[in-house]
């Protein structure tokens, strides 16, 4: 009797998975939503740059790449013995407390990086459009920067729930606008990139023009921050039938996320040449602002860099909620080992401050955008989101069903790529 009351209850539940639910969409259009920020305002000028071959290497990567690392991750969220459990407590619950305090660490170093990256993103963005658009003298360049840090963080002011809302309603038209924007180039498509293709990638090399770009992928498609909260709503929603309903959504949600994305990329790439995108790459801005400035278009030249300044303030308050939620968890276990304790109130004053000094320090001083990507958050999100769970692959019994297989291995190879960009500068 209970052995057929258990084999109806997982029919049932398998049943349950395979219909598709208002929540699934909505969860679907979310993960759509945290992946589509101003990471991919940069990709065009690093997957266009090496030419087409490398272009077209990319494009045949992006849905692989993206989805079965984060189905990777979301794998090993379900693997908890607890239903409601989060990543933390799932390594802390795998690997221990110490690995627990390392994953903080790790999380901590893959956003505040990016943090760093948008500082000074709307830096250059709204200086060239002051100069370009407005026809204004912009201030010096410490002085903008320490407005624009200032005005982002007094936002955060408003609260967090405020801040979610408003970026969650932002990047549904941010997405709209920028397939438009992608049709509208379509006039000015042009055979500059077929004219030379090689598979040297445009005088780097194909494997090296490709090194240096899987990390601007990696950042470009990344929602590896919300997985664990979407793992958790949908193992309280489907049970033990959840890993099949997340990987659905997963691949519904990816296949949306790279043909957007890619087209836009292709849209960019083929109205303009390899060496306008490196005349982006050295003014270090963003593609919509290089084809503000390139094309003598009113609606693009003031439409683009307003779209950009969006998206980056979008996924500047994103990225700061993360990196103070890291600092303030750092803060907490190192003042717990001295026995000590700190308010929350103090404790958010105190990472304010530290922000605001690092962000604008960095926004100051400009160092390249996309080398940022290259050697900071791409290979730091690479560990967590591509390695990680590929080792408890191994390494945890309730994860060895789904070892043996191929797109492991490709999920590894593309983590250590990536990984090793930052060895880049050591050669």
């Amino acid at each position: 009797m209970e052995s057929s009351k258990t084999a109806t209850f997982e029919l049932a539940a398998t049943a349950d998975a395979e219909a598709w639910r208002k929540s699934d969409t909505m969860w679907m259009l979310g993960l759509y939503g945290t992946a589509i920020g101003a990471g991919v305002l940069f990709l065009p000028i690093n997957a266009g740059i090496g030419g087409l071959i490398p272009l077209i290497v990319m494009a045949l990567l992006a849905f692989p790449m993206t989805y079965f690392s984060h189905r990777g991750l979301c794998r090993f969220v379900l693997s908890g013995k607890n239903p409601g459990e989060d990543i933390t407590g799932v390594v802390e619950e795998h690997f221990g407390a110490g690995a627990g305090k390392l994953l903080t660490l790790l999380y901590f170093f893959a956003i505040y990086p990016i943090l760093l990256v948008y500082s000074v993103a709307i830096t250059n963005t709204v200086e060239s459009f002051m100069t370009h658009q407005l026809h204004l003298n912009a201030p010096p360049r410490a002085l903008l920067s320490l407005i624009l840090i200032v005005g982002l963080m007094a936002i955060v002011r408003f609260g967090k729930e405020m801040i979610v809302k408003t970026m969650s309603v932002l990047v549904y038209p941010f997405v709209l606008v920028l397939m438009a924007l992608a049709l509208f180039l379509i006039p000015h498509w042009n055979s500059t990139i077929f004219q030379h293709v090689s598979l040297a990638g445009s005088g780097k090399g194909l494997m090296m023009t490709l090194w240096l770009a899987i990390p601007v992928m990696v950042f470009s498609f990344n929602h590896s921050p919300v997985i664990s909260a979407f793992a958790v709503a949908k193992r309280e929603e489907y049970g033990d039938a959840a890993e099949k309903k997340c990987s659905r959504i997963l691949a519904r949600s990816h296949v949306m996320m790279v043909c957007t994305v890619m087209f836009f990329v292709f849209s960019c790439v083929l109205s303009l040449s390899p060496e306008n995108l490196a005349e982006a790459k050295a003014q270090n801005i963003s593609i919509l602002s290089f084809l503000a400035n390139h094309f003598n278009t009113p609606l693009m030249a003031w439409l683009a860099p307003v779209i950009a300044m969006i998206a980056i303030t979008k996924s500047f308050l994103g990225h700061y909620l993360g990196a103070r939620e890291g600092f303030n968890g750092l803060m907490v276990k190192s003042l717990g080992k001295r026995g000590k304790s700190i308010s929350e109130s103090k404790l958010n004053r105190i990472t304010a401050l530290f922000m605001l000094v690092t962000t604008w320090l960095i926004a100051t001083l400009n160092p390249s955008i996309l080398g940022m990507i290259e050697k900071l958050g791409g290979p730091v999100i690479a560990i967590l989101l591509f390695l990680m769970p590929m080792y408890a692959i191994n390494k945890v019994p309730a994860m060895r069903q789904y070892s043996g297989k191929i797109s492991n291995l490709f999920v590894v190879l593309t983590g250590l790529i990536a990984i090793s960009a930052i060895a880049w500068d050591l050669f």
